[in-house]
């Protein structure tokens, strides 16, 4: 009865989500799929994995699997307008966002397997999930050669750190819903996803290093993923215990102190946005990539939650009980600018961060 209940429920959210989509004329953007992945590891790694709320957190799994087939739904419907191309891969730098559609569905496939014991839906998801990260792979690839070769390279950012949460999703997706996973795949896909980790941060490094630029216009959200990335790669390994769980610890730290980094010149960036625009159009406005953020603060907390290094626990326990209300009360944030833009009569999110569309945080 409660699978019954859960399958009506989901198929009245998503469609009822695709048709918001389509009669509010809202243009998802390629990376539209950051809020799956946020509202997702929310939801397994903070409510249902530290908290237990398991009927809240069974609830939101059900939206967000609903919204996961909405977008679905709304990428479909741009190949069949003929506007794939136009919206998800004409400009090379927004071809990267393709990565979150294989994290969201990878995120998805655990809560459909965790959740609702869909083991055979799991399976094919992930299965499915894997001919998307293939191609995916591919235009990557293509991409950053036509970046460096386009003089695109002052328009780079943490977008381009997909290829590597992208790929480790996949480690956490394959090992969750098949009993066995062979060790040359997860180590196969670990060398690939750190390898695309490394590539990334040179061409990011390299763009804010090689020209002038401005903290408050010129930083994107997306380079949260600096160490999102990490985090990822860091809960992978644990996850298919293809290293020890001091060589974990070891990732956990650099991961740990790139957090710090990243978000000090965060909180530089945000007080300099006050300045320049004020509180509403220097913070709370919506962008798309705000996303990453939530998605990256979780990914954070549920790595340091699952660290199994007792020198380590004092730190662990303090960031848990403190990051748990940040990542609640950014998501409640969220939510709530999310549902502003909906109010509107006509959406068009931005296809990259910068637009003037939806200049924001």
């Amino acid at each position: 009865m409660i699978i019954l209940f859960s399958l009506v429920l989901l198929i009245f959210i998503s469609s009822a989500a695709f048709l918001v989509i389509k009669f509010k004329k809202i243009h998802i953007s390629t990376a539209a799929m950051a809020a799956v992945m946020a509202l997702g590891i929310v939801t397994h790694g903070v409510l249902l994995n530290v908290l237990a709320v398991s009927g809240f957190g069974r609830l939101l799994s059900i939206v967000d699997i609903g919204l996961w087939l909405a977008f679905l739904l709304s990428i479909a419907a741009s190949i069949l307008k003929g506007e794939f191309r136009k919206i998800h891969y004409a400009n090379p730098i927004n071809r990267f966002g393709i990565g979150t559609w294989v994290a969201g569905s990878s995120i998805c496939g655990i809560l459909i397997y965790k959740q609702f014991g869909g083991g055979v839906a799991a399976s094919a998801v992930a299965v499915l999930n894997a001919g998307l990260w293939l191609c995916y792979m591919a235009i990557s690839l293509r991409s950053f050669i036509e970046i460096h070769r386009s003089g695109m390279l002052q328009r780079v950012h943490g977008i381009l750190l997909l290829t590597t949460v992208s790929t480790q999703s996949l480690i956490l997706l394959f090992n969750t819903v098949f009993e066995h996973v062979p060790v040359y795949f997860n180590a196969g896909m670990m060398i690939i996803g750190l390898s695309f980790y490394l590539v990334s941060s040179w061409f990011i490094l390299k763009r804010y290093t090689a020209a002038h630029w401005d903290i408050a216009d010129d930083w994107n959200n997306t380079n949260c993923i600096l160490h999102g990335a990490l985090s990822i790669s860091g809960l992978a390994m644990m996850k298919s215990a293809i290293v020890s769980d001091q060589f974990v610890a070891v990732i956990w730290l650099g991961t740990f102190l790139l957090f710090l980094i990243v978000e000090i010149i965060e909180g530089y960036r945000l007080a300099k946005r006050i300045r320049m625009y004020g509180v509403r159009s220097g913070v709370f406005t919506y962008n798309v990539t705000q996303w990453s953020r939530i998605f990256t603060f979780a990914m954070f907390f549920t790595f340091t939650a699952f660290l199994k290094v007792p020198a380590l626990f004092s730190i662990q326990q303090t960031i848990i009980h403190i990051g748990i209300w940040i990542i609640l009360v950014l998501l409640i944030i969220e939510l709530v600018l999310s549902i502003q833009v909906l109010q509107k009569d006509h959406v068009r999110l931005p296809v990259l961060e910068g637009e003037r569309a939806g200049k924001s945080l």
